[in-house]
């Protein structure tokens, strides 16, 4: 349960008169929670409300807390007992801090994730006809062997984690947005052009912290920062819009270039499988509370027909609740074996992230009987382009010199395989030297 609906649940309680004003506030957001701020704090509770209700404020808090320990999420709801108990209504950085700190507690988790602990579950593995589970050339050595790819010596000048395609690989770069594309708009989806800097307000609605030494987010002078993902731009397009119920379901799309500021040293995650920068195909739905789980199994069976056409071998996973992140009810991540790396790679996850965004964010609907509802959101991404390079080419490796496009993305390309291009100067690095008079 939400803060503002446990509050909400202790006024409608407290009086006829409680009742009447917020029934007459319901479509006024701003004016609703000022009542409700009002009612959080002590001197008010202890002056006004009964005893069990104060014991209700109780129970509820330790329900949000053992939400909290179940996904392993920072634990601040102690923080918010004690502002709770000392909170002033009139003082302004009271109410900001309450608010901080209520916006930092995490997404309710679908009770069949309760008992996972914390390994992810099983739920389908497929294995394409005739896949070879033989061992392969690493991405990184393959590619810069054929001249494809190129990742060494550019720090100078485009930081670490940077990278270059060349040829065919940067031309299949393009060919898995536009398969990608393609397989949405027939499952009827529009895009959206979307712009890669966003305010603060968007990305942190979306749920992630803008702020702090661990953060991701890069963030410019200005104070925008750059997006981590094209469903940033998508949920921040509706921020503060009252939709119809009969617009419902929207599914939406975008392909944008995405800003991480991610480290690891990790073997296996080395080359281009976590760098500052990539492509990614994303899709965006916002829904009704009724549509939101339907919607997340429409999108996890679009990601494995669009991975099982590649002819990649995978298999999907339902993430525990220590996975799922802030935002999530509940998130499938799809992962592909890497034969070079001798590994499973994440290539794709999908989540319903129910009310969290929306509550943020302020998208709503009006229903047909004229009340208005938060709406719930849901997403997934359709092509992440670096891990999908990894696990195309390590997996359909013919020789050191030769390897075979799938079909569906040669489809548009220049044909069907790659080979080890013509030489690209290598990069080197130079130093300037100032002549001296």
């Amino acid at each position: 349960m939400n803060y503002t609906t446990l509050v909400l649940r202790i006024a409608v309680n407290f009086s006829p008169l409680c009742k009447s004003r917020l029934n007459s506030l319901k479509t006024d957001l701003p004016v609703m929670n000022t009542l409700v701020r009002s009612f959080c704090t002590a001197r008010f509770c202890k002056q006004v409300l009964p005893e069990e209700l104060h014991q209700l404020v109780a129970i509820d808090l330790d329900k949000l807390e053992e939400n909290v320990m179940l996904r392993q999420h920072n634990n601040n709801v102690p923080q918010i007992r004690k502002l709770l108990s000392s909170i002033r209504p009139d003082n302004a950085q009271d109410i900001k801090t309450l608010k901080s700190e209520l916006f930092k507690l995490p997404n309710s988790t679908h009770p069949r994730l309760h008992d996972y602990g914390t390994e992810p579950k099983q739920v389908e593995l497929f294995v394409p006809k005739g896949f070879r589970n033989t061992r392969a050339t690493e991405f990184s050595e393959a590619s810069k062997y054929m001249n494809l790819f190129r990742m060494d010596h550019l720090g100078n000048y485009t930081g670490h984690k940077s990278y270059y395609l060349f040829g065919k690989i940067a031309e299949m770069e393009h060919a898995l947005k536009e398969y990608a594309v393609d397989m949405l708009c027939e499952n009827d989806f529009s895009f959206l052009s979307v712009p890669d800097i966003l305010p603060k307000s968007i990305i942190e609605g979306c749920g992630m912290q803008a702020d702090g030494e661990r953060t991701q987010v890069y963030k410019l002078d200005s104070g925008l920062c750059l997006s981590g993902t094209s469903e940033m731009a998508l949920a921040g397009f509706y921020e503060n819009k009252v939709l119809e119920e009969s617009e419902l379901p929207i599914k939406v799309a975008a392909v944008s270039r995405c800003y991480r500021a991610e480290t690891s040293g990790l073997t296996e995650e080395k080359g281009i499988y976590r760098v500052h920068q990539f492509t990614k195909v994303e899709m965006f739905s916002i829904c009704t509370e009724t549509q939101s789980e339907n919607m997340l199994e429409n999108f996890k069976n679009l990601q494995l027909d669009i991975f099982k056409k590649m002819g990649l071998k995978i298999r999907l996973l339902d993430m525990p609740p220590v996975e799922l992140g802030a935002p999530a009810y509940q998130k499938y991540d799809i992962e592909t074996w890497m034969p070079g790396r001798e590994t499973w790679g994440e290539i794709s996850s999908c989540s319903n992230c129910t009310d969290y965004q929306s509550k943020r964010l302020n998208i709503r609907y009006r229903t047909k009987n004229g009340d208005i509802k938060n709406t719930h959101t849901v997403n997934g991404t359709a092509a992440a382009i670096p891990r999908l390079l990894i696990g195309i080419l390590e997996t359909n490796q013919i020789d050191s010199n030769i390897i075979q496009v799938p079909e569906v993305i040669s489809n548009f390309m220049s044909g069907n395989t790659i080979s080890r291009d013509k030489y690209i100067p290598e990069i080197k690095l130079l130093k300037h030297l100032k002549q001296t008079l």
